[in-house]
C-alpha cells in the first residue's frame, strides 16, 4: 500500500503528500481551530464584562493563590 497521495494545487502544480505530512497539517489546523475558539470565548467575555469595574492585580493574585 502506498502512503503517498498526489494532489493538484490551485495553481495547477502537483505535490506529493504523505500520510505524515497530512497528519501534521491536520494537527496544525486543529490547533488553529482551538486558538480561534479561545479567541471567540475571550471576546465574548470582554463584551459581557464591558463597563464593569476591574479587579486590582493584588486582589486577583490573592484569590488565585499566586505568591508575589
Amino acid at each position: 500500500m502506498n502512503n503517498v497521495a498526489t494532489v493538484q494545487s490551485a495553481k495547477g502544480s502537483r505535490a506529493r503528500l504523505s500520510l505524515r505530512t497530512l497528519h501534521a497539517e491536520v494537527k496544525r489546523l486543529r490547533q488553529r481551530v482551538e486558538d480561534l475558539e479561545d479567541l471567540r470565548d475571550l471576546n465574548e467575555a470582554i463584551a459581557r464584562n464591558k463597563g464593569q469595574p476591574l479587579i486590582p492585580w493584588d486582589e486577583a493574585k490573592n484569590e488565585l493563590g499566586i505568591a508575589g
